[in-house]
């Protein structure tokens, strides 16, 4: 589509929304004078997220997305870990999901942003010989 057919179907778009509200179509809407239930979407980047949402909609979240949860998920887990045992088992699941999901993932790695993470965390583990069994 060109630029001139993408600005038209804009304008278009917003003539008749302007005339559904002054014929007062979005007036009876259900959840009128509610608060919006908003999903939790931090760990989506910012611009992926309307495309996030409609994918959840429609109960057709990509895997890749599906992934960036369950990590984030479990890295608030693993900041809340005071026992040193289950503190590694949590990281040693999180290595093997980041594994996954740069698997699955379409373009290249960001060692960057995970390096700095592990880093962090290996930081805040105290290391001994003891392994949990």
């Amino acid at each position: 589509m060109s630029f001139l057919n993408l600005a038209f179907i804009e304008r278009l778009a917003e003539e008749r929304i302007k005339k559904a509200q002054e014929e007062g179509d979005f007036d009876a809407l259900p959840g009128r004078g509610r608060p919006l239930c908003l999903d939790d979407d931090a760990h989506v980047p910012e611009d992926l997220r309307m495309a996030w949402r409609v994918l959840k909609n429609a109960g057709c979240l990509p895997p890749e997305i599906e992934a960036q949860r369950e990590i984030h998920t479990a890295r608030e887990l693993l900041s809340g870990l005071t026992d040193e045992a289950e503190r590694y088992r949590q990281m040693q699941r999180l290595n093997l999901m980041i594994t996954r999901l740069n698997l699955l993932r379409r373009r290249p790695v960001q060692l960057e942003a995970e390096q700095e993470y592990y880093d962090k965390v290996v930081a805040r583990v105290p290391v001994n010989d003891k392994r949990p069994k």
